[in-house]
């Protein structure tokens, strides 16, 4: 590039050439390829910024380059990372809107919105970590009139992305709380951008009234910031272990007891496991098979004073085999008893 300023419809770019007016943005002797970041994350332009980072999540667990070992998982993982950078961030966000909308136009409407003096500065890129395009756009120094320099002339400043991982906690620890101490190999970018692997501890504390995808978040432990600017935070999205005794659905758990015909007939009181300890549960006469009782408070922690419900759901099961003496009794019952169930 020579280092002249040539006018583009309202936009001053550092370089001999003029912008292309479709999908190319021309830069002195190099062509860059639009990126389209909506369609990168499988989202429409209107999406919330709740819907984009839905999206970017799942996309980043399944081509992870520590799950997906496929030849071009790398790559899709970085251009969904830098799809996120853009999309993530609503000020970079409200830019490359502006970018998009009047692509095919070559930046008429850019140029000129609002009567903001915008100017694209490409001395500060981050060669690998991100595509040219990224760079011809964020890559340096963007103006907003005097006196509102963003970034300043050492370069950009841009926090770091916040980064997620699983932890796997029992039920009894999502119930009661917890501290943990776990050991995380995550992926990191180096000083040229290139990714590479560390190792970090850290002690967790977990509260009770963990939920199954709830968030825990450690403060700047994410990804590395640049130009000074602070890292992002790493959140840890709990994964609570099957528990051979409860599922759970939310604040309340669920589990089954076993009764007998008489139990189940008379009605009894029989002993019904919680997490913290056994009650004696009432079972009410002529309870039939696949009720399912409520008992209140004995579900996971709301907070303090409120916890869920424990569901829990009856079936009658007969003796086998049947002693003689059992099969005397339920015979004379055969006798003696109008009910059929067939009706």
């Amino acid at each position: 590039m020579n280092g002249r300023y040539v006018p583009v419809n309202g936009i001053s770019v550092r370089g001999g050439s003029t912008c292309a007016p479709l999908l190319i943005l021309q830069v002195g002797n190099m062509s860059v390829t639009f990126q389209d970041y909506y369609k990168t994350l499988g989202v429409d332009k209107d999406a919330s910024q709740e819907t984009i980072q839905r999206a970017y999540r799942k996309l980043a667990r399944k081509y992870h380059p520590d799950i997906n070992k496929a030849h071009d998982a790398e790559e899709k993982f970085k251009q969904i990372n830098e799809a996120y950078e853009v999309l993530g961030d609503p000020e970079k966000r409200t830019k490359y809107d502006q970018v998009g909308s009047s692509w095919n136009s070559g930046f008429e409407s850019y140029g000129s919105a609002g009567g903001e003096n915008v100017h694209f500065s490409f001395n500060s890129a981050d060669p690998g970590q991100f595509s040219d395009f990224f760079q011809n756009l964020f890559g340096g120094r963007w103006n907003f009139g005097e006196g509102n320099d963003r970034w300043g002339s050492g370069g950009q400043r841009r926090r770091g992305r916040d980064q997620e991982a699983r932890i796997d906690i029992s039920l009894s620890e999502a119930y009661h709380g917890a501290r943990k101490s776990i050991e995380m190999e995550r992926i990191e970018t180096d000083a040229d951008g290139r990714p590479q692997k560390a190792g970090k501890s850290y002690e967790v504390t977990i509260p009770p009234g963990m939920t199954e995808g709830s968030l825990i978040r450690i403060s700047e432990q994410g990804g590395r910031g640049s130009g000074g600017a602070e890292a992002g935070d790493l959140y840890l999205r709990i994964h609570i272990l099957p528990d051979p005794r409860f599922t759970i659905n939310g604040h309340d758990l669920a589990t089954s007891i076993d009764i007998a015909p008489w139990e189940a007939a008379l009605g009894a009181k029989v002993p019904v496991a919680t997490v913290d300890g056994r009650i004696n549960l009432n079972i009410p006469a002529g309870t039939q098979s696949g009720l399912t009782l409520r008992v209140r408070g004995k579900g996971m922690p709301v907070s303090s004073a409120i916890h869920g419900d424990l569901l829990v759901t009856v079936r009658i099961v007969v003796p086998k085999p049947l002693s003689t003496r059992e099969r005397q009794l339920f015979e004379e019952l055969a006798r003696e008893s109008r009910f059929d169930a067939r009706k």
